[in-house]
């Protein structure tokens, strides 16, 4: 059974170092271990939403931002991130996503991550 493998990024070659500052997923279908296609899915992000700040994360203001940066992703099971605020972490993992914190190449992480060779970096959890 194939699955979808999201990747966070701002500039499509790189994954980015802050989920919630980058505008794009790049979004793999995958299937025994092979691509069978790519797309770039726009996602919301801070830029977008000046009013948001991170004092809002514990209360109402964080989680409707955060709703609609994982709303594009509803279809993928994993998402891969150079780093993110716990808040988005945590809504990460409630919307049923494997989470893996990793920094590099997109196509050089997804090959890895496919291989069984990537594992995630809880110290790029991002605390505000």
């Amino acid at each position: 059974m194939g699955k979808k493998i999201a990747v966070v990024t701002e500039n499509g070659q790189d994954i980015s170092s802050h989920f919630g500052m980058a505008p794009f997923f790049h979004v793999f279908d995958v299937e025994e271990g092979k691509i069978l296609k790519q797309e770039v899915r726009a996602k919301a992000y801070h830029a977008q939403h000046p009013q948001h700040n991170h004092d809002e994360h514990e209360g109402h203001g964080g989680h409707h931002l955060h709703a609609d940066m994982f709303s594009p992703l509803s279809d993928c099971q994993v998402l891969l991130a150079g780093g993110m605020g716990e808040p988005a972490y945590r809504k990460a993992l409630d919307a049923g996503l494997e989470v893996v914190l990793v920094g590099g190449n997109i196509q050089d992480i997804v090959q890895a991550y496919l291989h069984g060779e990537v594992q995630s970096d809880q110290r790029r959890i991002h605390r505000h």
